[in-house]
């Protein structure tokens, strides 16, 4: 359904293209607000030190206004496509319902629309309506035919589940048969002013006079249009609004759990009524990045009298000129971006406005719920991204998550000349190793959570040439995603139970690839192979700090701990209060960390109210259970040369000091940056 942008909690929203550019790129600011801007002008982000950015904003002639967007997939064939068409005599297709309330439009002919209602069916033909006295039941697979019956409207419907108790029902209506007049609409009606059918559609058919035309829904989300099968000339299907592609049919009988060797067993799409595509509002603004601009992270700033957001996009590096390359973690951005956080299911610790903007809009973000109980799976850039801000605060904690920490590292790093490159987690997946070639070091965000199959072959690769990683935060480098285009998707395993949804085991591989989603560990792959631990505990309340071990005085660690005054550190930071908080890392031998992994030091003590990661099993029950209540900070000693640092803790970098201050943990940070960089330049020059 159309609906307009509700701006009750901030004035100005909106998202740029690209998202991340490069020194003499544009960026084009798409916008929606209540009244025009004042002035819209750059700022850098990373960067405390630099002042208002003369960049030229040039306005378009799109002017900004209030806008709308559309909410709601369905499937469509459209009217100019049939022109040539034979005279319809049956529409035939496969449905399966999930939750729905009020009415709704399953079939939209033109003239005649078929809705369903609280499990009953109703032909609708202008002021005629003819209802069917039957219980359509949701949840299970029924084929639906409507036909011309000597001039009347014929209406089947079939049960799939022979063991339902509903199995057939077959009504000629008093309703003439004008086959299709205009586009025909699978989920909504042509007003589009209602919302949209939640359900799974598949093996839809229309048969004409001396033709029939077939559609089978593919496992991959197509570039364009679908053509159909038979007839002479072919019709398209239109998946529009993006409704979720690769999941199964009524053909699926549990032989296989891979789409690419029974396709026929996913030749089916789920749409919902809160599916939104890529949004196409015009730009406003365009600004050119100079061919002198640093690479960094920026924000359009748009103002009015009283009133000023930001909207975020990135410039990132052409050629390597550092030795030290931050990887923005975008793919976790984009994963949190708008998330609604149910304030009956979760305790709201602080308000947030862009998560009102998102519960105002009905916004989704990849830890949602559609409305009908299934995950959000996939979602474009080309949105609003109401909680990627500067001065975000995230309700279940009180305090600064995903991108104002990384920005706190990055503004640390400039303060204390730690010189770096930066590109974005789509740059390396679109660029692969050739991305990282030329650097000595890589260093992630906070929360570098989800990274494509892409990503991680390249983050492998540079670490058996001899580079080295600085993994700078905690729960990372864990869930597969999928990119293409503006699109990412994230398919959700149930490893991951806990606040966020399961997937079904049946629908693990991505639409855009048709690869298996989930965590990287179920492939053995992903986080403890690669940095040494995983996540092991998660938890809002205060953070803890970290203690030595003894293995960390070893004489071969000591750069790391040069001028750290004290064997307990991080008791103290902007998330929650320490070191080692929100979600901790820990080794584990049995889920494939590395024998060569060593533990540094340890976080423990932690609230009762931090839980279990629910993959993880103990052998001595709930003993040993407890007694691996801790965040574990690690080093790997690489026979290429390279070092793997892992600070194993989404809090970490929030513990670094501001200003001109200096703590223990802005110590250890800047060792690891320092001596990495050092080790792997020489390491180079070697070779």
């Amino acid at each position: 359904m159309k609906k307009r942008v509700n701006h009750n909690a901030m004035p100005f929203i909106g998202y740029t293209t690209p998202w991340s550019a490069v020194a003499g790129g544009t960026v084009n600011l798409h916008l929606s607000c209540l009244s025009s801007p004042e002035s819209v002008s750059i700022r850098r982000l990373d960067d405390a030190s630099v002042g208002p950015i003369e960049w030229q904003v040039e306005s378009l002639g799109n002017l900004p206004i209030h806008r709308d967007f559309d909410q709601g997939s369905y499937l469509a064939i459209r009217s100019h496509k049939m022109e040539k068409l034979d005279r319809l005599t049956a529409v035939r297709f496969e449905l399966f319902l999930t939750r729905n309330s009020g009415r709704r439009t399953v079939l939209d002919m033109g003239k005649t629309v078929l809705q369903f209602a609280d499990g009953r069916v109703f032909l609708v033909k202008g002021d005629q309506q003819y209802s069917l006295d039957v219980d359509i039941p949701q949840k299970c697979w029924i084929k639906i035919c409507l036909n011309d019956h000597d001039g009347l409207t014929r209406i089947s419907i079939q049960n799939m589940d022979p063991l339902s108790p509903f199995h057939f029902q077959e009504t000629v209506a008093e309703l003439g048969w004008d086959g299709i007049s205009g586009d025909l609409l699978f989920g909504t009606e042509k007003s589009f002013v209602n919302p949209t059918l939640n359900a799974r559609f598949s093996a839809i058919e229309l048969e004409a006079a001396s033709s029939l035309y077939a559609w089978q829904l593919p496992t991959l989300l197509p570039d364009s249009p679908i053509r159909s099968t038979g007839g002479t000339t072919a019709l398209l299907l239109e998946l529009v609004n993006l409704p979720t592609s690769c999941v199964t049919s009524s053909r699926w009988d549990g032989s296989s759990l891979d789409p690419r060797l029974v396709p026929t067993h996913y030749d089916a799409v789920h749409c919902h009524d809160d599916d939104m595509a890529a949004l196409d509002w015009p730009a406003s603004y365009r600004v050119k990045v100079p061919e002198t601009a640093a690479c960094g992270i920026y924000a359009l700033e748009v103002q009015s009298a009283d009133q000023t957001e930001q909207i975020v996009f990135f410039v990132a590096s052409k050629v390597p000129r550092n030795q030290v390359v931050f990887v923005v973690p975008t793919a976790t951005y984009l994963a949190y971006a708008d998330e609604i956080l149910p304030e009956h299911l979760y305790e709201w610790k602080c308000d947030d406005r862009g998560h009102r903007l998102a519960v105002d809009n009905n916004f989704k973000s990849l830890y949602d719920y559609h409305s009908d109980l299934s995950g959000v799976s996939i979602c474009s850039y080309q949105k609003p991204k109401a909680t990627l801000r500067a001065d975000y605060r995230y309700p279940l904690g009180d305090c600064p998550h995903n991108l104002p920490v990384d920005l706190h590292f990055l503004q640390f790093c400039h303060r204390h000349g730690i010189e770096f490159d930066l590109i974005t987690d789509h740059d390396l997946h679109n660029r692969g190793m050739e991305g990282l070639h030329g650097y000595g070091v890589v260093v992630t965000g906070s929360h570098p959570e989800y990274l494509s199959i892409e990503m991680e072959n390249a983050y492998r690769q540079f670490a058996a040439d001899g580079g080295s990683i600085a993994y700078m935060g905690g729960n990372g480098f864990a869930g597969t995603v999928a990119f293409k285009g503006d699109l990412m998707e994230l398919r959700r395993s149930p490893l991951e139970a806990g606040r966020t949804w399961d997937g079904p085991i049946a629908e693990q591989n991505f639409a855009i690839t048709n690869e298996p989603g989930g965590h990287l560990r179920s492939r053995g792959r992903g986080e403890f192979s690669l940095i040494g631990g995983a996540i092991s505990l998660m938890g809002f309340d205060g953070a803890r700090p970290f203690t030595r071990t003894i293995d960390s005085f070893d004489p071969a660690h000591q750069w790391l701990f040069d001028g750290v005054a004290a064997d307990t550190f991080g008791d103290s930071g902007i998330v929650l209060g320490g070191a080692a908080g929100y979600e901790v890392d820990a080794t584990d031998m049995r889920l494939g960390t590395s024998p060569d992994t060593i533990v540094i030091a340890r976080a423990s003590g932690f609230p009762d109210s931090f839980y279990h990661d629910s993959s993880r099993w103990y052998e001595g029950g709930d003993s040993e259970r407890d007694g691996r209540r801790c965040g574990e900070m690690t080093v790997r000693y690489l026979s290429a040369g390279g070092i793997i640092f892992s600070a194993s803790s989404v809090a970490w970098l929030g513990a670094l000091p501001c200003g001109d201050d200096m703590n223990d943990v802005g110590r250890i940070t800047l060792n690891a940056l320092r001596y990495l960089s050092s080790a792997s330049g020489k390491e180079k020059a070697k070779r």
